[in-house]
């Protein structure tokens, strides 16, 4: 016997899976404020638990789109955008500003931000409530051995149009031969 909504789970488990993101994700920042009572601090938990995410995701991403290759950093802004926020997120994102070593990412509709409105404190103090999603791209850039700096430059719920990510190369990470135990 079927239960309800079976079919449902087993058709779509991508898309389920960002929109339980998205509505649970207010309830994380929310618990991370009444924990540390600072918008920086949250920030920076922000940051970090999505560095986490992205350092796992990128197996499954791999996993995923194996065909998708990276040969250089600009390649990995068209990858990240039309690939990498559509399979997780179910979004779009187009590439913007690119130079030798930066470029931004815009996010018509920013799918985070849904059902979100941020009282007034946290637009005066700096809350970056999508914060998670650039410790995400960092982390997830990082074990494609890129050390990034990924921040805001816009973002919807400050009063802009839409949401913006800068994505600056900082460094190519060498790689490393494990050393042999024996």
């Amino acid at each position: 016997m079927k239960q309800y909504g079976e079919e449902q789970w087993k058709a779509k488990p991508d898309k389920i899976n960002a929109e339980l993101f998205v509505m649970t994700y207010g309830a994380l920042v929310m618990q991370l404020y009444q924990d540390y009572e600072d918008y920086s601090a949250v920030n920076n938990e922000l940051d970090k638990l999505g560095y986490n995410i992205g350092i796992r995701l990128i197996e499954e991403f791999l996993a995923k789109n194996g065909a998708v290759k990276c040969r250089n950093f600009m390649e990995t802004a068209h990858v990240i955008a039309l690939v990498g926020f559509r399979t997780f997120l179910n979004t779009g994102v187009s590439v913007g500003n690119v130079s030798n070593n930066e470029y931004t990412l815009v996010m018509e509709s920013n799918p985070l931000n849904q059902f979100v409105v941020l009282p007034d404190t946290a637009i005066q103090q700096g809350l970056l409530y999508s914060n998670v999603l650039a410790g995400c791209i960092r982390g997830a850039l990082e074990m494609v051995n890129m050390h990034t700096q990924v921040s805001f430059i816009e973002d919807e719920l400050m009063g802009h149009e839409h949401t913006v990510l800068s994505v600056k190369l900082i460094n190519y990470i060498p790689e490393q031969v494990p050393l042999d135990d024996d």
